[in-house]
């Protein structure tokens, strides 16, 4: 397996990516990161991970969606004039609360009160849908970085985007509670398309040992899929970076950590992404999807 590992990086390394992966769409992919417990490195992973795609050139947008607890902001060292609840209540429009933080990157900082979003009225709906509609245009990327756990919230979001990054560590407790999630989110289902991100792994054998046993439980008992996106080394540069509250991947870019990170995200790329034949994907299969879930 080490060597499938080994093959695939000089496989990347030597990719034109503009075959894998056409940024002009339009047409914004939408993808939910979010893991069973909290304290995995979860938006963490999300920031530097959307630093990478906006590296390659894509357009990305980070979207805080981890009700009560959001910290993308926080982990980048800026203040949000507005969140995303000044949307939902209709007291700004998406264009005003999309802020800018390092190296451009383009987010919606998350609030306190998520919970509106499950008691919209029809014209709310409506004016979020619009609204998110036209934000989506200039994207390549939309990134909802979600709660841990199994809150309805947190279901509502993995369920509607177009992929699910589950992240977790090689702890016990972590492996078990990302197997419960993928558990749950399947019974509800069936079309969520996972990918597992092993985080603080001592080496690569240990991240893959770990993916491998999700994997295998996924695939036993729920006849899941659940491939391997990468593994992410136990690094000490990255708690460094979160107290000086810059992205590790910036504030110490020849790091473990962010050659992971980057190695990881043109893996990403490098695979063209699948779905189901007739499904409908963006910012419109997310908000059919969505409202599915709020009946």
């Amino acid at each position: 397996m080490m060597d499938q590992a080994e093959a695939l990086r000089k496989m990347v390394s030597s990719l034109d990516l503009s075959t894998a992966y056409t940024p002009g769409r339009r047409e914004a992919r939408i993808l939910a990161v979010s893991s069973g417990k909290g304290g995995v490195g979860k938006s963490n992973f999300t920031l530097n991970f959307a630093l990478a795609l906006k590296k390659m050139g894509r357009k990305v947008l980070v979207f805080d969606a981890d009700i009560g607890m959001g910290n993308i902001d926080v982990l980048m060292g800026v203040r949000s004039r507005y969140n995303f609840l000044h949307l939902i209540r209709g007291e700004q429009k998406i264009r005003d609360i999309v802020e800018s933080g390092p190296e451009e990157l383009s987010y919606i900082a998350g609030g306190s009160g998520l919970t509106e979003l499950f008691n919209l009225s029809e014209s709310d709906i409506d004016y979020f849908t619009r609204q998110l509609e036209e934000v989506s245009s200039e994207m390549d990327f939309i990134i909802f970085d979600t709660g841990a756990g199994l809150s309805k919230e947190n279901l509502q979001f993995i369920t509607a985007a177009d992929e699910c990054f589950i992240v977790t560590t090689p702890e016990p407790t972590a492996i078990t509670d990302a197997y419960a999630l993928m558990k749950v989110v399947y019974e509800l289902e069936k079309k969520v398309n996972f990918k597992l991100v092993i985080n603080r792994a001592a080496d690569e054998r240990e991240g893959i040992q770990t993916a491998d046993k999700l994997s295998l439980v996924a695939r036993k008992f729920l006849n899941l899929d659940v491939p391997l996106l990468g593994v992410i080394s136990d690094d000490v540069h990255v708690m460094q970076a979160v107290k000086k509250q810059v992205p590790f991947s910036l504030a110490f870019p020849n790091s473990p950590a962010a050659r992971d990170i980057q190695r990881l995200a043109l893996r990403y790329m490098a695979v063209p992404s699948t779905t189901d034949t007739g499904t409908v994907m963006g910012i419109k299969g997310f908000m059919q999807k969505w409202l599915r879930r709020t009946k």
